[in-house]
């Protein structure tokens, strides 16, 4: 079953090369390429679809719709890139849509209406490149350079709970950080690690 998707404008000409990248690069979206558990999610979701943020680094607030009636909505994805950028260099990237798809599920599986508590998405290679050489934690070529990574937690709801639905949904790879108090979920193959 193949799920297509439109990008539409919501503002001047000046997107127009966003709307290209997106047209050229997201708009036709494969449900059955997604891992099964998420695949079955994904056909439940409705076509209309929000996240919200809040960064614990900037104390930035977004909340956004990014999927309007099966289509894409470029001033919600400039909204949720912006606070998924590289807080430290301040570069914004486009996210996988994937992941907005992933996180949607996440958060409607959880039964919450927070904004996830975000802690990294987007990571520059130079950025990446200076944390990999502090900890070994930090992946050298690391889902978060390719906007398909995000480390967050849910507000009033349990860790464990959250790691467990995350894998559940089989949709990448989840991170389970205890100490830190956070996951990590990318759209990179399954896979499973941390305690």
């Amino acid at each position: 079953m193949e799920h297509k998707t439109q990008c539409v404008s919501a503002g001047p000409a000046s997107r127009r090369r966003f709307l290209t990248a997106v047209a050229g690069t997201a708009a036709a979206f494969t449900v059955t390429a997604l891992a099964p558990s998420l695949a079955q999610a994904a056909t439940a979701l409705p076509q209309t679809r929000s996240l919200a943020f809040r960064s614990l680094h900037t104390g930035e607030e977004v909340a956004a719709t990014y999927l309007r009636d099966g289509v894409l909505q470029a001033e919600g994805l400039n909204k949720l890139n912006h606070v998924l950028r590289d807080w430290r260099s301040g570069e914004v990237w486009e996210m996988d849509r994937k992941l907005l798809d992933l996180l949607y599920a996440l958060r409607r599986e959880m039964d919450s209406d927070q904004p996830f508590e975000l802690i990294s998405a987007y990571r520059s290679p130079k950025t990446n490149a200076k944390l990999a050489s502090k900890s070994n934690g930090v992946a050298k070529r690391s889902f978060h350079m390719r906007g398909m990574a995000v480390d967050v937690r849910l507000p009033e709801r349990d860790l464990a709970a959250l790691h467990r639905a995350a894998l559940a949904l089989k949709g990448g790879g989840v991170g389970l950080y205890s100490k830190s108090g956070f996951i990590h979920v990318d759209t990179g193959r399954v896979r499973r690690w941390g305690a």
